[in-house]
């Protein structure tokens, strides 16, 4: 990315689930071209995190808790781009999506916590005067596209995630809010190490990606800052895949 510069001087940026992975990338990235940037987190504050967030205002926020988010939203003065981040696949703390309570937790997580973020800050958006318009991205993921058999639950929200991006963009465009999402391939994260270090998982991934390696968080980082930038001004209701290639790969 050093070979891309974007300004986002003035900005206000919320980056949920911002302490780690694609989130604390996606942050840095922005903290990094100007933008003030606000992230969230599951613990007290900052000082519980062993990464150093002391370029952000922290706030505390549980994205499977109505309430939660809406004290986040109403404690943001101005806001100019919303990155929904926040959430995990719940198999990775070793839990069943295939048992209907815990499916139902990743779609309220995943899907309903997405959305109610973005209903609760788009009228702060649409006030937002920065070049290109106002932006939500989403963060989706290759079980978007396929069927990935051991995240039901995430997958559905993901899958999810795609129609309320195209829905969103029909109706706020008209407030000059754009609506984009990331689908991410498989990026190496703390939910990812896990299955990274599964050589029968990584192998068959890597023979069908055309660019022959992994994600890095910096490569969705990257395209989160072009879509939310000035040259993506007319781009709204779209997915875009960040994969290295795998979902044209035949």
């Amino acid at each position: 990315m050093s070979n891309i510069h974007h300004d986002y001087a003035g900005a206000h940026v919320l980056v949920t689930g911002g302490t780690s992975g694609i989130g604390a990338a996606t942050a840095a990235a922005y903290r990094d071209a100007g933008a003030e940037v606000t992230i969230t987190g599951t613990r007290g504050s900052a000082a519980e995190y062993d990464a150093d967030l002391s370029g952000y205002r922290y706030l505390q926020m549980d994205v499977e808790v109505g309430t939660s988010i809406d004290a986040v939203a109403a404690a943001l003065p101005r806001l100019d781009i919303l990155v929904n981040n926040a959430g995990m696949a719940l198999p990775s703390i070793g839990l069943d999506e295939y048992e209907p309570d815990v499916f139902a937790r990743s779609v309220n997580m995943l899907l309903v916590g997405a959305f109610r973020m973005a209903r609760r800050t788009v009228d702060l958006l649409e006030q937002s005067r920065i070049e290109g318009g106002a932006s939500i991205v989403g963060v989706a993921s290759m079980s978007s596209f396929f069927g990935i058999g051991i995240v039901p639950g995430y997958g559905a929200a993901k899958t999810g995630l795609v129609g309320l991006t195209r829905t969103l963009a029909v109706q706020w465009g008209p407030r000059n809010v754009r609506v984009n999402a990331v689908a991410a391939g498989l990026t190496r994260s703390h939910m990812t190490a896990g299955t990274f270090e599964q050589e029968q998982w990584t192998a068959p991934t890597l023979a069908r990606t055309p660019l022959g390696r992994l994600g890095e968080p910096a490569d969705i980082a990257g395209a989160i800052l072009f879509l939310t930038s000035p040259a993506a001004g007319w781009i709204t209701g779209q997915t875009l895949p960040v994969d290295g290639g795998y979902t044209v790969a035949g």
